[in-house]
């Protein structure tokens, strides 16, 4: 009898209408402190910490000191912001177009241009690197060199420049992320309702005014989600580097991020207090750029009655 009333109080409790919501939302809270509120927590104590094997000592602002006096995480940080800029200079605008041209008429085989599209977004990021390494390789056989060559022209040290270093990577970043992109806006696209296109024809707009005063203007939440999006990717990119140099060693550091930098001070290192001063400056850096774009761009902005 205890057994079945048991039973009964576990079934009411799980089926009450005022406690299944919580009970659903329940592993999305244990997962999110567990994996995002406790590393934080941790990340912010150690910053302010020295940890040797032999144990830790409390420093107070000194590692904070350090990062503001030191050359190379300066450099990292120009170099995750140049990348940064490029990347949202290049892959916002032109997976707009396709998109607008996938959801036009002037396209065939949408479905083959689709995958054709998003296929390199599969691929691994250490599969990725390592091709580009190869074809952005030094000697003859990369197939940058065999372009060069073909048009009379040396053999390039592609990947010790950096204005060409950059190149490689906006060109893997691009490769990969087109695609992914590309289908952000189209979903959006689809969202749209065709009678205001029937509209803009009968009022005789052009397909610029069409697509700049209608198709922008109702993509704007789209448009906002993948430019938050790729700030923080842009900044926290490490990965594509580390593969592209085999290792988190470029020449002169022209290919160090922010996360390569806190990689180099925590793992390489074992300077796990500096590397969490690295990791907080860098998630208020996102965070700061990410609040001020929504402000500016209307996200924040209450509704007026």
């Amino acid at each position: 009898m205890e057994k079945g009333k048991k039973k009964n109080i576990i079934t009411r409790f799980l089926y009450s209408q005022k406690t299944a919501p919580y009970v659903f939302v329940l592993p999305f809270i244990l997962s999110f402190a567990i994996f995002w509120i406790y590393p934080l927590i941790s990340t912010v104590v150690m910053s302010f910490q020295s940890i040797k094997p032999a144990g830790t000592e409390f420093i107070g602002l000194r590692n904070y000191e350090k990062l503001l006096a030191d050359s190379v995480f300066r450099q990292a940080v120009g170099n995750s912001f140049r990348y940064m800029i490029w990347t949202l200079l290049l892959l916002i605008p032109f997976p707009l177009l396709f998109a607008v041209l996938m959801d036009s008429n002037l396209v065939k085989a949408k479905g083959v241009w689709k995958a054709i599209l998003y296929m390199p977004a599969l691929t691994s990021v250490v599969i990725s690197g390592t091709l580009f390494r190869l074809m952005f390789s030094e000697y003859s056989t990369g197939q940058m060199n065999i372009i060069l060559q073909f048009f009379g022209l040396e053999p390039y040290k592609w990947l010790k420049n950096s204005g060409t270093a950059m190149f490689a990577l906006l060109l893997l970043c691009c490769w990969r992320w087109t695609g992914v992109n590309m289908l952000y806006f189209l979903s959006g696209l689809k969202s749209i309702d065709r009678s205001l296109y029937e509209s803009a024809d009968i009022d005789g707009a052009s397909a610029w005014q069409k697509f700049w005063f209608v198709t922008v203007p109702l993509l704007k939440p789209t448009i906002i989600y993948v430019l938050t999006i790729s700030i923080y990717a842009g900044l926290a990119m490490f990965l594509e580097s580390f593969m592209l140099w085999a290792g988190n060693a470029s020449p002169k550091n022209i290919g160090l991020t922010i996360v390569g930098y806190l990689y180099r001070r925590g793992i390489e290192k074992n300077q796990l207090g500096y590397a969490s001063a690295v990791g907080l400056v860098l998630l208020v850096i996102a965070l700061a750029i990410n609040i001020v774009q929504l402000i500016l761009s209307g996200t924040f902005k209450k509704e007026e009655n």
